[in-house]
């Protein structure tokens, strides 16, 4: 015989009784048979014609507060957080420069010139902008404004080896991407900065990302404070150098690009490119990033816009930034 069992509201079984449904579920009037079988609706006015009330809007498709569509929203604005670029931007900034002593605390609109790059960089994603340098005034200048400096050794042969030192010393993760923009580019773009770090998290066969643009005129392409760099076509360097390359054997002014003096790394490999024994073409040339060439790295390059700003070498190149920004 069917057992006829009640559920809560809950879903659990409170009662059965072998035979006949439950009592508390049976109509009124098989409770009480002098009631009638049927007894009417209630009569309820519509809304709005006879109760005064306005007409209920129509529900728009998928409308509600846990509506798949607004589920799949809050997932992709979750996937987005995740998937967000994160970096930090160290700028190595260095007293003793040959060409330019003193270079990061040039005056530069009422600031030292490595402050102006900072503002820079906070412009930029970067979640954090640090200065990496080996001497106290220029540590003192910075802190001044706001901006966090790191005192670090003053042997270091390059600014990579003063980055590595300082990504040591915030102990940064392996995966996570470091930024150097050097001390002496007041006017750098942030989005290039955002661009060369993206850059980095794209190529995952590279261990350095850094920037290009086209050269149009034949005096840049000659000039030996210009460095120029050949990409292959999936645009990872060939080779840097202060020379005019690729040479025209022909003639004219080839397909040629400067190169920006800005670089993504990861912590990781910073540590390693620490231990590298520095290469005969980084002493000759005078290049940092051919030590990375040397030993079996890649490094992508970013092929940006004509507009890039200049950099300061030069007490002549900063002459000409005060007056760009006149």
């Amino acid at each position: 015989m069917r057992s006829w069992r009640r559920r809560s509201a809950n879903g659990c079984c409170t009662s059965s009784a072998k035979g006949k449904p439950d009592e508390r579920n049976r109509s009124p009037a098989a409770r009480n048979p002098g009631l009638p079988a049927v007894q009417g609706a209630a009569a309820v006015p519509a809304r709005g014609a006879r109760a005064g009330l306005p007409p209920r809007p129509a529900r728009l498709s998928g409308q509600g507060r846990h509506s798949r569509d607004a589920r799949g929203g809050r997932a992709q604005a979750a996937a987005g957080r995740g998937n967000r670029l994160s970096f930090t931007v160290v700028i190595p900034a260095r007293y003793g420069s040959t060409r330019f002593p003193g270079k990061p605390l040039a005056e530069l609109a009422g600031q030292p010139m490595v402050v102006r790059v900072c503002e820079r960089a906070a412009a930029s994603g970067a979640r954090a902008v640090v200065v990496a340098t080996d001497d106290a005034r220029i540590r003192d200048a910075v802190q001044a404004q706001g901006f966090r400096a790191l005192m670090t050794r003053a042997a270091h042969a390059t600014g990579t080896d003063r980055i590595a030192e300082a990504a040591a010393q915030l102990g940064l993760g392996d995966d996570e991407i470091v930024v150097n923009v050097q001390g002496d580019e007041p006017l750098i773009a942030p989005a290039l900065i955002d661009t060369v770090a993206a850059t980095l998290r794209e190529q995952r066969e590279a261990s350095v990302a850094t920037a290009c643009h086209p050269i149009h005129d034949a005096a840049t392409y000659a000039n030996p404070n210009v460095v120029k760099v050949v990409r292959d076509a999936r645009g990872f360097a060939l080779y840097f150098s202060r020379a005019a390359i690729p040479f025209a054997r022909a003639g004219g002014l080839p397909q040629c690009h400067r190169h920006v003096g800005i670089y993504a790394y990861r912590a990781g490999f910073l540590a390693r490119y620490a231990a590298l024994a520095p290469s005969p073409l980084e002493h000759i040339e005078q290049l940092e990033q051919l030590r990375v060439l040397w030993h079996g790295h890649r490094i992508a390059v970013a092929l940006t816009a004509d507009n890039v700003a200049p950099g300061v070498d030069t007490p002549q190149d900063l002459d000409a930034v005060r007056k760009m920004l006149q």
